[in-house]
């Protein structure tokens, strides 16, 4: 091995392109118990904003232990997430238990969110539970094996 390049402490955020800031802003809001810290969603119909980083693309974003997911609303209308293209396959968050996992279950399932099993990875130390955002993006929860 040589020296690496850089060590990485963790992420500091991940911004997911969505198609409609409102349909999805509403699902993590949900999904979260939780308002944006950021957001300019508010201003969508602004001209300029699709070409402003400063305002986050016309976006939102959540930070939750020390992380950001943004969303940046420039997709077109008709697009949808495709696991199989370069880029993202799925984001995964952590959750502290698999109890959380099984909580969020009855929870998506009385919000009509449709979501997957609570399923044991034992290869990977993990139990996870999936979910699609509005995008169809995947979306993993997953808890350590306990």
């Amino acid at each position: 091995m040589t020296d690496p390049i850089v060590t990485p402490l963790g992420y500091s955020h991940v911004r997911l392109t969505v198609t409609d800031i409102h349909r999805s802003k509403a699902f993590y809001r949900a999904l979260f118990g939780m308002e944006p810290g950021s957001d300019f969603s508010d201003q969508i119909d602004d001209p300029t904003i699709h070409d402003d980083p400063d305002r986050t693309y016309g976006g939102c974003s959540f930070t939750f232990g020390g992380q950001t997911l943004g969303l940046r609303p420039v997709a077109l209308a008709d697009d949808r997430f495709d696991p199989n293209r370069v880029g993202l396959d799925h984001l995964s968050l952590r959750v502290a238990s698999v109890a959380d996992l099984h909580t969020a279950a009855e929870r998506l399932a009385e919000a009509g969110i449709e979501h997957g099993e609570v399923t044991d990875l034992p290869a990977f130390g993990l139990v996870i539970l999936s979910l699609q955002d509005p995008d169809d993006i995947n979306l993993e929860l997953a808890a350590p094996r306990g």
